[in-house]
């Protein structure tokens, strides 16, 4: 099963093909690799006049940005009034990954329906696109990451997008060690957002690899769920892990809450006609 984000105005997929997809942000049109792209494209997308930016990966890993022509440091995309500040980073990132809209839009239905005060625990919380999208629906939210520089594009983007800001609770930390501190505090939520990535090391050297860690960091999480939960979402990018894999260990670690589990790929329609996977999450309502 595929969710497919729609209701985009400042966002598309132009067209894709030999593991690329070229893109318009605004008024960017931006040609970045993609490795869900295993097909051939209909003609040579890099010959597209209107691109402004393509990044290329270097044979030694990483890569790096070609501009045509200005390319602004920063440009401000929109969705439903939900605004983000995003720039071209390392990596071919923007800063944002559009296809979540999916899950912005299930968790504003939920929190709106709630009809009482939802606390939101975001981790892994990256520049904040789900932080704004809960806050905005009314949520109170805990947004965790443990790079200073991305939560400084979280406040932005939530300043951008007219939330209240005493709404949202901004923590540099790595995301266990948090966890373990509000279990020990007493601290409890309503919902749990996860987003980890595939491998990661700590200051101290501590090793993240999601295959080895994610059930016991689920389990950790369920300590600090309030006696009345609303949801617990898991998204992952890393490249083989299924969406019933996720589901399972959500399925595990909240046995005898009840409530309904889901499993399905995220994606975006492109302007050919199909649907690009991007990557897939796994969640709990109750």
């Amino acid at each position: 099963m595929i969710k497919v984000a729609s209701g985009w105005k400042d966002y598309e997929i132009i067209a894709t093909g030999d593991g690329e997809k070229l893109e318009r942000w605004g008024k960017l049109v931006l040609l970045r690799p993609d490795p869900q792209v295993i097909w051939h494209a209909k003609t040579p997308l890099a010959q597209n006049p209107k691109i402004n930016a393509i990044y290329h990966r270097s044979s030694t890993g990483g890569g790096g940005w070609q501009f045509k022509g200005n390319v602004p440091s920063n440009f401000v995309i929109e969705r439903n009034g939900l605004k983000f500040s995003l720039k071209l980073m390392g990596f071919k990132h923007t800063g944002l990954f559009p296809e979540q809209a999916v899950n912005w839009d299930a968790m504003q239905e939920l929190i709106k329906k709630a009809n009482r005060e939802i606390k939101v625990l975001n981790l892994f919380a990256y520049t904040g696109g789900a932080t704004v999208a809960c806050a905005k629906a009314g949520a109170h939210v805990t947004h965790v990451d443990a790079a200073k520089a991305m939560v400084e594009r979280a406040k932005e983007n939530v300043s951008l997008s007219n939330v209240d800001t005493t709404h949202v609770r901004y923590i540099v930390d790595d995301c266990l060690k948090f966890i373990q501190r509000e279990i020990k505090r007493g601290n409890k939520y309503d919902a749990i957002i996860m987003d980890p990535p595939s491998y990661g090391r700590g200051a101290n050297g501590e090793v993240w690899k999601i295959e080895n860690s994610i059930h016991d960091l689920v389990l950790k999480c369920r300590e600090v769920l309030s006696d009345d939960p609303l949801f617990f979402l898991i998204n992952s990018y890393t490249t083989g892990l299924q969406p019933t894999v996720m589901e399972n260990i959500l399925q595990m670690s909240l046995k005898g809450l009840g409530g309904r589990f889901d499993a399905y790929e995220v994606g975006l329609p492109t302007n050919e006609g199909i649907n690009l996977p991007c990557g897939c999450s796994a969640l709990w309502t109750k």
